[in-house]
């Protein structure tokens, strides 16, 4: 049996557990708990999926994440991805939650901040390359290349919140 996870509704309300595949192939909805990485002087991290990553390989992104498990709270989730693509063990803070239906959608992505001020190790399966970048340098690189949609989408609702 495959990783099990919750389908929800369009008000992220659960139906039943399924399998993520599963989930995935019919386009049900489901949780992804995310995190935008800064590091103590406000930079944000940008991060290159690997090229043998199942979901959009290559791409750019700004988010760190997974799939919520069965019971999991969101945060819970973003703790855990952390800590299994990064190896960083920090708290992160719930921001908003946004029904994504770019990409691979729709998904409710929970989107949480980390500031991060250790070392990083990326696990080479998931994250091939990464970088800090200030916001105004990652407002002119996110419409360059490949750049995973939910997480442009992401980015774009976090900085207007910042903005305001």
């Amino acid at each position: 049996m495959g990783e099990l996870i919750e389908r929800v509704d369009e008000q992220d309300r659960v139906l039943h557990v399924v399998e993520r595949a599963e989930a995935v192939r019919r386009r049900w909805i489901h949780r992804i708990a995310t995190t935008i990485c800064r590091d103590p002087t406000g930079r944000i991290l940008v991060l290159r999926r690997a090229e043998v990553h199942v979901r959009f390989p290559g791409h750019y992104d700004v988010l760190v994440g997974g799939a919520v498990g069965v019971g999991e709270s969101y945060e819970d989730a973003a703790a855990r991805e952390l800590v299994e693509e990064l190896g960083a063990g920090v708290p992160v803070r719930f921001l908003f939650k946004f029904l994504c239906r770019d990409g691979l959608g729709p998904v409710w992505f929970g989107v949480h901040e980390a500031l991060i001020a250790e070392p990083l190790s990326p696990d080479p399966s998931e994250i091939a390359w990464h970088a800090w970048l200030t916001e105004p340098e990652l407002r002119t690189v996110v419409d360059r290349g490949p750049f995973v949609p939910g997480g442009r989408e992401a980015l774009r609702r976090y900085l207007g919140r910042s903005a305001e």
